[in-house]
């Protein structure tokens, strides 16, 4: 009899996740090199480069001893943490400017929320055929379509067959996000979990607990469905682990993007109330995050809660997720290292060099600091443009569709109203969502845009 072939999940297996937590804790300060020469002794392996999972499996001593050494890397000290907290108390002592709650929040209209859930969309399905794709592949492919700076969906037509075997599309992606394929709004993770927000704020109102988020995804939430930090964080719900412990537990992505892609419906139910939209946005970040991670959802909750608001410019808005993050974070330097680059270089091919030659020698590109980077460079550098705005996020490389959709949904807010995005991003959509979040397989934007107003206006 043949063997089975082995089930190789991705970003669970211990000895694929020595790698990133050895990669962290370099970020982190940690001295990590005594735990690394044990590692790499033993026949260990760095970190896979962009999949979830290594091959082959590691054998049953090798699998053991990553987790030891992962408990052993955990309870290393960060010099950094005084300078990153993730307790909420903390996180507003350290920010001097943090935003009061205002007397009289103005309203956010249907139309303004329609337009955020069709910005997000398109944004995400923008970047989903190149994510994976390193930063020339994506070029290569653009320009060989006479599309550079990006103004459309990407196509095959018309590339020249070696490049594409050269930067093949996302193989999961590719079927439903090119041009010539788009049907709707296919499913990704980066709308799955607004629904997941819209699902928690019906259920439980704006009082919602981090427990009431992890049964919620218990019971909505396929597992194959969540990734990095998301799925550990899953993995140690089932195992009895109470949050926010689920965050810390053996889990190297704890400041990666996954906290970052959930905030949005944070910040529409909070116009013009960035504090409020951060706070909220911190009790969801938790249950998987830490640190710079829980600050991704925080800052982009408190720049969509101004944008939703209606009295701001991109900048401003920017400005506002900035004062609800600790200054001397790592986070708070990514977005400013952004928002100045982009006012000083004129082409954004440039801002996006000097940005990955900052980050791409030490950072994973599901990273939230790299990706933070060129979200505040790309919003910067667009101007409010929606097209330039969901065109630069996506054409400069790393987590290319979770950049468009935020970039797609702050960009959707300023319009203001879905008439004034380019039909050609909203017409593709067809007005319908696949998703396997219970209750919502093909909604429609309009409704979705309905029924998050509602939340909105609840007390």
């Amino acid at each position: 009899m043949s063997a089975h072939p082995p089930v190789r999940l991705t970003w669970v297996q211990p000895e694929d996740l020595v790698g990133h937590e050895l990669r962290q804790a370099a970020q982190d300060g940690r001295d990590a090199r005594e735990i690394a020469e044990r590692w790499y002794a033993a026949g260990g392996g760095p970190a896979p480069d962009r999949a979830g999972a290594s091959e082959p499996p590691a054998p049953p001593r090798l699998r053991a001893l990553a987790g030891e050494l992962l408990d052993e890397l955990a309870a290393l000290e960060s010099p950094l943490a005084a300078d990153e907290p993730t307790d909420l108390d903390a996180i507003v002592a350290a920010c001097p400017h943090w935003p009061g709650t205002p007397e009289a929040a103005p309203t956010v209209g249907r139309d303004r929320l329609h337009a955020a859930w069709l910005g997000r969309a398109a944004g995400c399905l923008l970047g989903k055929p190149v994510e994976k794709l390193p930063l020339d592949g994506i070029r290569a492919l653009a320009r060989a379509a006479g599309d550079w700076p990006l103004s459309t969906w990407f196509t095959a037509r018309g590339v020249p067959a070696g490049l594409l075997a050269a930067h093949p599309w996302n193989r999961r992606s590719a079927p439903t996000s090119l041009a010539e394929n788009i049907d709707g709004m296919p499913e990704d993770d980066d709308l799955n979990h607004p629904l997941l927000t819209l699902l928690l704020l019906q259920r439980h109102g704006r009082a919602f607990t981090t427990a009431d988020l992890a049964r919620l995804w218990l019971d909505a939430l396929p597992a194959g469905r969540a990734f990095t930090a998301e799925r550990i964080a899953y993995g140690n719900l089932l195992a009895g682990v109470e949050p926010p412990r689920t965050a810390r537990l053996r889990n190297p992505f704890r400041e990666w993007i996954g906290a970052q892609i959930r905030a949005d419906v944070h910040g529409w139910t909070h116009p013009g109330d960035p504090a409020g939209a951060a706070a909220q946005a911190h009790r969801d970040a938790v249950l998987t995050h830490t640190g710079n991670g829980v600050y991704g959802a925080m800052f982009t909750a408190a720049a969509l809660a101004v944008a939703a608001g209606g009295e701001s410019d991109v900048h401003g808005c920017l400005a506002a997720g900035l004062r609800v993050v600790p200054p001397r974070s790592r986070y708070a330097r990514a977005i400013r290292l952004g928002v100045e680059t982009a006012r000083t270089e004129r082409e954004f091919d440039t801002v996006v060099d000097r940005l990955h030659a900052v980050y791409d020698a030490t950072h994973h590109w599901v990273h939230v600091l790299p990706n933070a980077a060129l979200l505040a460079a790309a919003l910067t550098h667009a101007d409010g443009d929606f097209t330039r705005s969901i065109g630069d996020a996506v054409s400069g490389g790393w987590d290319t569709d979770s950049n468009g959709a935020t970039a797609g949904s702050l960009a959707g807010l300023l319009a203001g109203r879905p008439d004034a995005l380019p039909e050609r991003w909203t017409a593709p959509l067809k007005n319908r969502l696949a998703t396997s979040v219970p209750g919502f397989d093909r909604v429609g934007f309009d409704t979705l845009a309905a029924l998050t107003h509602q939340e909105a206006l609840r007390p």
